[in-house]
């Protein structure tokens, strides 16, 4: 197996979490307590920015979820803010399904340059097939893409069949199902997921619990093109996700696509 290194290629993170440097220890924390795992680092922009150094990142999809719906607007105003100071950052607004005005926040967010949206129905803790959730794809669809933390196995929030039914209500809906298209439920994800043509997967939070003939196995079904390296910071070491996907065996041109070249076509980048 061919060995490669981080230098040799252009590097895009695609899933990343940022917060207020004031409240990013409790906010990792917080993760870290959800799911019963030790958090790396702390959530802050110096902390992402020191670990993207490490293995080159050139590009970060930097997002947060909002947990009630008066988080809403000052984390999209959050994220859109670092967004303008760092040019590396893509940044993507959140929104809740109890958000009041959700229409008008969609057209606000857009205005205001973000490009997309994160959910994460178990934090949210809403269906994602729930009706009052589809307010949200109506406004979404065709303008913004919706990632979606996928599939906890201690939930039903974010299952794949969920997300299916939303697929086939919403045709035009872009998406991106985080973490293999299903956190724990992977055998699900890639029986149901696979195949439309509007959905990209992503990496992240999946390759430390799964086998490399796993991983691969789901490269395959999934497809080269539709996947997306995601370290879901600050969960996890960078340099190590990076190894561990590395670890997977896939060829350069193979590597190329899934760290950077699907990213940059899917959001119409140029250049990093």
């Amino acid at each position: 197996m061919e060995k490669f290194t981080a230098e040799q290629f252009e590097i895009v993170d695609a899933h990343t979490h940022i917060y207020p440097e004031k409240i990013s220890q409790k906010a990792s924390d917080t993760i870290g307590n959800f799911y019963g795992i030790k958090m790396f680092t702390r959530g802050s922009l110096a902390a992402l920015l020191e670990e993207g150094k490490e293995i080159g990142v050139k590009k970060y999809l930097v997002c947060s979820a909002a947990t009630s719906p008066m988080q809403v607007e000052s984390i999209n105003n959050f994220i859109m803010g670092e967004a303008d100071a760092h040019h590396e950052f893509l940044p993507f607004g959140t929104m809740h399904p109890d958000f009041e005005n959700i229409g008008d926040e969609v057209e606000r967010m857009i205005s205001i340059g973000l490009k997309g949206i994160k959910l994460h129905p178990d934090f949210q803790q809403f269906d994602i097939d729930d009706k009052k959730a589809y307010k949200i794809y109506e406004a979404a669809e065709g303008k913004l893409p919706i990632l979606f933390h996928m599939g906890d196995n201690r939930y039903d929030y974010s299952s794949p069949l969920r997300l299916k039914k939303v697929l086939s209500d919403f045709p035009h809906l872009k998406a991106i199902a985080a973490h293999f298209g299903g956190y724990h439920r992977w055998d699900e994800a890639k029986e149901l997921l696979c195949g439309n043509e509007n959905v990209r997967f992503d990496t992240s939070s999946s390759l430390p619990m799964i086998s490399v003939e796993k991983a691969r196995e789901l490269v395959s079904i999934y497809g080269v093109e539709n996947l997306f390296f995601g370290t879901d910071f600050p969960m996890w070491n960078a340099k190590e996700e990076l190894d561990r996907f590395f670890a997977l065996g896939l060829s350069f041109e193979d590597n190329r696509k899934i760290l950077s070249e699907n990213f940059k076509e899917f959001f119409g980048i140029e250049k990093l």
